[in-house]
């Protein structure tokens, strides 16, 4: 039995990375959609359910992508509601690599730790897509958490819509230039960098030698989000803190990205978004 990929992407194209990994992790065939919008999930998904009998159903499967998390959310919602037993298939989110790439963070966090419970953590330009997920999960793990950004009105619609999503609380501050970093770091365990790219929003002396414990840049293009940080950097020791680099952190994320496809494919009831992709994770290492 092929093993079946129904890609169904809001972006206008599909992403050709996601079928690349697809492909890599043991699709046979990828059946792509770009510019799809809920109102036309329920008939790809089921041109997909019902093409085959039901204990087949595990060789189908649903991934939803796209630049759009919120869309891909709906997209998501849409395709659950779509199917009833015993026609089901396995689906997940991944709207511009959010959940793979916040889940890789935030478990490297764990590993470096032990555990996040009892611990404060700040979170950078928190948000955005994967800002907000990092954040929910170092919640939900018990961490203390606070998102920045550069106008209070977007924070605190962050921290609400983080709340509503993970049913934890987060609180939010305004970071418009890097020289207020210092200040939101006082006390702070975990730094986490979820900022645009190319833009230093952590200076070195801002959290270097100050009892920062984990950091984590998820900036890729220089000038990298937390000063001091390498790129390359996967746990080493820098200035007193276990550190990753948008590529330590990366790899993990492909390889996690890689297995979760593979999952789709064990059983026809899974739903991998944030919290199941974290324990997908947490396995692996």
């Amino acid at each position: 039995m092929r093993k079946l990929l129904l890609q169904l992407d809001s972006s206008r194209h599909s992403s050709v990375f996601d079928q690349v990994v697809a492909y890599d992790a043991g699709a046979d065939e990828i059946m792509s959609y770009g510019g799809v919008v809920p109102e036309d999930v329920r008939d790809l998904v089921h041109g997909l359910m019902f093409t085959r009998a039901p204990k087949s159903l595990k060789s189908s499967a649903v991934w939803i992508g796209g630049n759009n998390m919120s869309q891909g959310e709906q997209l998501l919602a849409m395709a659950v509601d779509a199917m009833f037993a015993p026609f089901t298939v396995s689906v997940m989110l991944d709207s511009n690599g959010s959940n793979t790439t916040a889940v890789a963070a935030v478990v490297k966090i764990e590993q470096a730790l032990g555990d996040v419970k009892g611990k404060r953590a700040l979170v950078v330009a928190g948000t955005g897509p994967v800002g907000q997920r990092a954040a929910g999960l170092l919640a939900l793990g018990g961490a203390t958490v606070t998102i920045t950004s550069r106008k209070p009105e977007q924070g605190e619609k962050a921290r609400r819509s983080i709340g509503e999503r993970f049913q934890m609380p987060v609180d939010s501050a305004p970071l418009s230039d890097a020289s207020q970093a210092a200040a939101l770091l006082e006390g702070v365990d975990i730094l986490l960098n979820s900022g645009p790219a190319g833009v230093m929003m952590v200076p070195q002396t801002a959290w270097a030698n100050r009892g920062i414990k984990v950091a984590v840049d998820l900036n890729a293009v220089s000038p990298l989000g937390i000063e001091g940080v390498d790129l390359n950097d996967a746990g080493v020791t820098r200035h007193g803190a276990q550190v990753y680099g948008a590529f330590g952190v990366g790899n993990f994320k492909t390889k996690l990205h890689k297995r979760c496809i593979a999952r789709l494919f064990e059983a026809n009831d899974i739903v991998l978004d944030a919290e199941t992709i974290a324990d997908i994770a947490r396995g692996m290492v």
